[in-house]
């Protein structure tokens, strides 16, 4: 007997060898050798710490086979107790003893398995998602800037504002309102972003929100501020003098359309009064990000570096081909085209600063370090029910080159300047995307009409004609959009230190991208004006005459809609927080209540230009993600949606915010990035004028101090319902009520 049964315990014993070395394996060996491989250099300590900490599938396999231990601990007591039965240790029963330690087991196993179902339930970013940089760093965790000119101009800053984009100058505005001396500089020669030098001047906002009447008194303000202003239109349109934006406005993607310079003056103007409450406030187009200074821990920006560039040429006209452009404008020597002024930004004596990154592609975060996401996620990633198969930092949202198109006859001499094109791929790979998924082209509700951004004869845009002189801005998903990750746009952190622009940043964007996505955008136009303009003449429109102010008429820069975003620091059950896709849809489960430490709001359908590689392979896009606003409840952004892991002064004012890539789908749009901007000036305005010396903005919902920094909101016109919509049928009635754009 004795023998069978040891013969039976160690066969058993192997089993459950086998069953844990498969359970580790399957879970960690995977990200463990993954990590290895990328670690050829050692990281500084701070870092390693924090890629350890970002490597679910190590401590999750620590937790699973304590668990597993805990378990069997517990297995073997019970069984110790049956067969020992009234036998005593100590003068104390073998049974009490044993179920003592069957107590202790079943509490430490419960707590290991909340534990790790927590985890399950707040997943945390892969090694494969979570950009680390390995190289080029100092010794406090930061890049040093190589060379590093002697500033011609030094700014005296309470607040920074890096990227006069949509969300910058929201920041900016908000936190002059504050009375901080705020300080903000922009690469292109126009603010505004999306509504100018990216040429996307017609505003996407919810329907819902706008019908409850619930967005911000600061977003109508700005709305109102746009549709004032005057623009100039060419002779040809038959229109004279200068008219108000809205006696040209007649488009169906939203209530308000217009000619990009509008963006830019309404912008400028904004500021302009803005800086009555801040005088010592200023700004500066033209002017692109270097680098930054960090104290000796690494975690407080002391100084901004940056380049402006001045036109030698009186009557300078951007290219419209940021490919050619991009090295020229970070450059810091000047050229026979510019002449350049090395720009420092810095803290008044004895003070601390905030500043506030609003670039498209968070451009402070990718230079330094600062640990974001990029790209599509994975489920195992982020739980998200609709996530892609696996992360793949290649697959950011599709950009777009938008362009305008005049009802005007111009004896064909656009069409002919567009079949001179030359492109990297032939005509017809190009033309393979191109698709005006059965809308008509001129008509009622229509290609033409879409995005009209100039309307001679203002009317119905749902059934109306365009009249001679009319003008449409193209914005168009199987159009100009450059969806295909060969190569990708944004260089990873990888990239990044290959291509030394940790010592001389140059944008952080790839030039072969940004050209395939050029040639893309005319040759769409090529195509439109070939095959779509038989019942009303086309031509598209370049140079001066173009309501892009660019040579090529393309816009300055890209739209780029998704960049790097922030990993978030540990709150609402994450480690590493995100807005998430279940916070976002009425019909999953598993949304939570953001409401104690909201700052803004946020409304949209889930909205995905996805990602393609041009051979077909699995490009790890989230396909199944996009969906209508019926599906998407008003969502609160807390205020550790914009606080960086690493850099305690450091707010995100845009796209960059800490969500997934399925929720940036809707924070990404002009409503949301101006709310996100407008509070994160709030806040560093509140921080730097009205609060304690030395305080963060990860002390506001720590020290609870978020109902003071509301309050401070409120006055600016950014008050809210802080409350989280938790009625969907009161929500549900309200969309249906809710009138279409007119």
């Amino acid at each position: 007997m004795k023998p069978q049964s040891s013969a039976r315990s160690a066969r058993q014993q192997a089993a459950r060898k086998k069953r844990l070395a498969s359970s580790v394996s399957v879970a960690s060996v995977p990200r463990l050798k993954h990590r290895t491989a990328r670690s050829k250099q050692p990281l500084p300590i701070s870092r390693r710490r924090a890629a350890r900490r970002s490597e679910p599938g190590f401590l999750k396999a620590i937790v699973r086979v304590s668990a597993i231990a805990a378990i069997r601990f517990a297995a073997f007591s019970l069984r110790s107790a049956v067969k020992l039965g009234r036998k005593k240790i100590a003068g104390q029963p073998v049974w009490l003893i044993s179920l003592a330690a069957l107590g202790l087991s079943f509490f430490i196993g419960t707590s290991l398995g909340m534990s790790r179902a927590g985890m399950e339930r707040s997943p945390n970013a892969s090694a494969q998602s979570v950009a680390y940089s390995e190289g080029g760093f100092g010794s406090n965790g930061r890049p040093h800037l190589s060379p590093l000119p002697t500033a011609k101009e030094v700014w005296t800053c309470d607040v920074v504002v890096i990227g006069g984009s949509l969300g910058g100058v929201a920041a900016a505005s908000h936190s002059m309102q504050s009375g901080a001396t705020t300080c903000l500089i922009e690469l292109t020669p126009w603010l505004g972003g999306q509504i100018s030098s990216q040429g996307v001047s017609a505003l996407d906002e919810s329907q819902v929100m706008r019908s409850n009447e619930t967005l911000s008194e600061s977003w109508m303000h700005f709305k109102r501020l746009l549709a004032k202003q005057t623009v100039k239109l060419p002779s040809w349109t038959t229109l004279k003098g200068d008219l108000r934006v809205d006696e040209i406005n007649s488009c169906w993607v939203g209530i308000l359309c217009f000619p990009p310079k509008a963006g830019a003056s309404a912008s400028e103007q904004l500021l302009k009064n803005a800086a009555t409450r801040s005088p010592k406030s200023r700004w500066s187009t033209s002017t692109a990000f270097k680098g930054a200074d960090f104290d000796d821990s690494g975690r407080l920006v002391t100084a901004i570096h940056a380049v402006r560039r001045t036109p030698r040429d009186p009557n300078y006209l951007p290219k419209g081909r940021f490919s050619a452009e991009l090295s020229k404008w970070y450059a810091w020597s000047s050229t026979d085209e510019f002449d350049k002024t090395p720009i420092r930004l810095e803290a008044p004596p004895g003070k601390q600063m905030m500043v506030i990154d609003a670039t498209d592609t968070t451009e402070l975060v990718g230079w330094a370090g600062v640990p974001h996401r990029l790209g599509s996620d994975s489920i195992a990633t982020t739980g998200e029910r609709n996530a892609s198969r696996q992360d793949n930092q290649d697959c950011t949202q599709a950009f777009t080159y938008p362009f305008v198109l005049a009802i005007r006859d111009d004896q064909g001499a656009s069409l002919k300047t567009l079949t001179r094109l030359e492109s990297d791929y032939s005509k017809e790979e190009h033309r393979k995307d191109y698709d005006l998924q059965g809308f008509p082209v001129f008509t009622g509700r229509s290609f033409f009409n879409y995005r009209r951004i100039v309307s001679v004869n203002p009317g119905d845009p749902y059934a109306s004609t365009p009249s001679p002189g009319d003008m449409t801005l193209v914005n168009w998903n199987r159009g100009n959009d450059w969806k295909f990750m060969d190569p990708p746009l944004i260089l990873s952190d990888t990239d990044l230190d290959k291509s030394g622009q940790r010592q001389n940043w140059l944008g952080g964007l790839s030039i072969v991208a940004l050209r395939h996505g050029e040639n893309h955008a005319l040759l769409f136009a090529h195509w439109l004006l070939e095959n779509h303009a038989k019942e009303l003449p086309l031509s598209y429109l370049w140079g001066t005459e173009s309501p892009l102010n660019t040579a090529s008429g393309l816009s300055m820069v890209p739209y780029i809609r998704e960049g790097r975003r922030i990993v978030g620091r540990k709150a609402y059950n994450q480690r590493e927080f995100a807005v998430r896709e279940a916070d976002l849809r009425i019909d999953l489960p598993g949304s939570r209540d953001l409401s104690p430490t909201a700052i803004a709001r946020v409304h949209y359908s889930i909205d995905i230009h996805g990602c393609r590689y041009r051979n077909s392979e699995d490009d790890g896009e989230a396909a199944s993600a996009p969906t209508l606003e019926t599906n998407v409840r008003p969502t609160l952004i807390p205020i550790e949606g914009l606080i960086p892991r690493g850099v305690d002064n450091l707010l995100i004012g845009g796209k960059g915010i800490a969500v997934t890539h399925i929720a940036n789908g809707m924070t990404r749009i002009h409503q949301g990035e101006w709310s996100i901007g407008a509070s994160a000036g709030a806040i560093a305005g509140w921080l730097t004028t009205r609060a304690q010396p030395g305080l963060l903005p990860q002390d506001i919902a720590s020290k609870h101090l978020i109902s003071q920094v509301r309050d401070h909101m409120s006055r600016q016109g950014l008050g809210l319902d802080w409350h989280q919509t938790t009625s969907e049928s009161k929500f549900m009635k309200s969309f249906n009520s809710a009138e279409e754009p007119e």
